[in-house]
C-alpha cells in the first residue's frame, strides 16, 4: 500500500472509529439523561429529533418503497423498540460499563442462532470465544464478590438477545431485502417512535415527553442531542459514507471496538469500579468477542468457499444485501 492509499485509508477509518467512540459512551450519555420515570419520553424525544432529518434527507428513496417493503420494515420498528426499551431501562439500573460489554454478547448470540437455524455445527474455536464471553460476564457482573445479577444487567442481556433476533429477521426478510438501508432505518424508527409514543401514554409507564422536556435543564439537553445527533445521525450518516469508500468488514471491524470504548468510558468518566473480579471478566468479554468474531468470519469464509457452486448465497446475517450484490454495512447489531 502506498503512502497514500494509506493515508487515505486512515481517514476513512478515523470517523468509523470515531462512530464506536461515540457508541462507547452512549451508555454514559443515557444514564445522564434518564432515569425510570423518563426512560419513554427520552425514546420519544430522541428520535423525534433524528426522524424529521431522515425523511428530508431520503424522501425520494423512502417513497420508492413497495408496501410490502414498508410493512417488513415496520415489523422489524417492533424489535427496534424492544431493543431500545430494554437496553434504556438495563442502563438506568446497571452501569454503564457493564451496559456496554454485556449488550457486546450480540456479537457471540448470532452465530450461534444462525447455526441452530442453519443445521450446522460451530467450530471449536467459537465454543471456546463463547464460553469465554460468558464467563467474562459472570465474572463482571459479581463486582467485588459473588451476588445475583442486577436487574440491569439481566434486561441488557435480553437486549442482546434481542439484537439477535433483529438481525436475523433483517437476513431473512424476503421483504425487505434489496431495499434502501437509508429508507429501511427511517420506516423502523418511525415505528419505534409510535410504540414508545402509544407505551407513554398507557397510565403508570412513567412522564410523557413534554412533561420530561420541561423539567430538562441544560445538561439533560446536551445529553439528549448527544444521543440524537452524534449516536443517531452522525453515526448512520459515517456508515453509509464509510463503506462506500471502504469493505463492510472493515467497517464493521471498527465498529466491533465498541465494548472496549464502554468500558473506557465508563471506568475513567463514569467512575465504575468493578473490582478485580469485574475487570478480569473486562477482559475475558472483550477477548472473547473479539476471538469469537475471527473465528465465525473464518466459518463463514469456510463455508463460502464450500459451497463456491451454489445457485444462489444466502445474505449476510449483518444486513440484506443490495441488488447488485453489495453488502451496505448499515446496520450494526441494531443500532441504527
Amino acid at each position: 500500500m502506498t503512502a497514500t492509499a494509506a493515508r487515505r485509508a486512515w481517514l476513512t477509518d478515523l470517523p468509523v472509529l470515531l462512530v464506536a467512540v461515540v457508541w462507547g459512551s452512549s451508555y454514559l450519555a443515557a444514564k445522564g439523561v434518564t432515569t425510570s420515570q423518563t426512560v419513554l419520553a427520552v425514546l420519544v424525544l430522541r428520535f423525534a429529533v433524528v426522524l424529521p432529518v431522515l425523511v428530508v434527507t431520503g424522501w425520494r428513496r423512502l417513497r420508492a418503497l413497495s408496501g410490502a417493503q414498508i410493512r417488513g420494515a415496520g415489523g422489524l420498528g417492533l424489535i427496534l423498540a424492544a431493543i431500545f426499551v430494554l437496553e434504556t431501562y438495563g442502563v438506568v439500573h446497571t452501569s454503564a460499563t457493564n451496559a456496554g460489554l454485556i449488550i457486546s454478547l450480540t456479537m457471540i448470540f448470532t452465530p450461534i442462532a444462525e447455526s441452530r437455524m442453519r443445521g450446522t455445527r460451530l467450530s471449536r474455536s467459537f465454543v471456546a470465544a463463547a464460553g469465554l464471553s460468558v464467563l467474562g460476564v459472570v465474572l463482571l457482573t459479581q463486582g467485588a464478590g459473588f451476588s445475583e445479577p442486577s436487574v440491569g444487567d439481566l434486561l441488557m442481556l435480553g437486549a442482546a438477545v434481542a439484537r439477535t433476533v433483529h438481525v436475523l429477521a433483517m437476513s431473512r426478510m424476503r421483504s425487505v431485502q434489496g431495499a434502501d438501508a437509508m429508507s429501511l432505518t427511517t420506516v423502523q424508527l418511525g415505528g419505534s417512535v409510535m410504540v414508545f409514543a402509544l407505551l407513554c401514554a398507557v397510565p403508570g409507564t412513567g412522564s410523557t415527553p413534554w412533561a420530561a422536556a420541561a423539567r430538562f435543564g441544560a445538561a439533560d439537553w446536551a445529553w439528549l442531542l448527544y444521543l440524537s445527533v452524534f449516536c443517531t445521525l452522525f453515526a448512520f450518516f459515517v456508515q453509509m459514507w464509510a463503506v462506500r469508500r471502504t469493505s463492510p468488514s472493515r467497517v464493521s471491524l471498527l465498529l466491533g471496538t465498541e465494548p472496549v470504548w464502554a468500558a473506557v468510558v465508563g471506568i475513567a468518566l463514569a467512575g465504575d469500579r468493578p473490582g478485580w473480579l469485574g475487570l478480569v471478566g473486562v477482559l475475558l468479554i472483550l477477548a472473547g468477542t473479539a476471538w469469537g468474531r475471527t473465528a465465525a468470519d473464518a466459518t463463514d469464509t469456510a463455508g463460502t468457499k464450500d459451497t463456491a457452486d451454489a445457485p444462489a448465497p444466502r445474505p449476510s446475517v449483518v444486513q440484506p444485501a443490495e441488488p447488485d450484490g453489495t453488502h451496505p454495512g448499515l446496520e450494526s447489531a441494531g443500532r441504527p
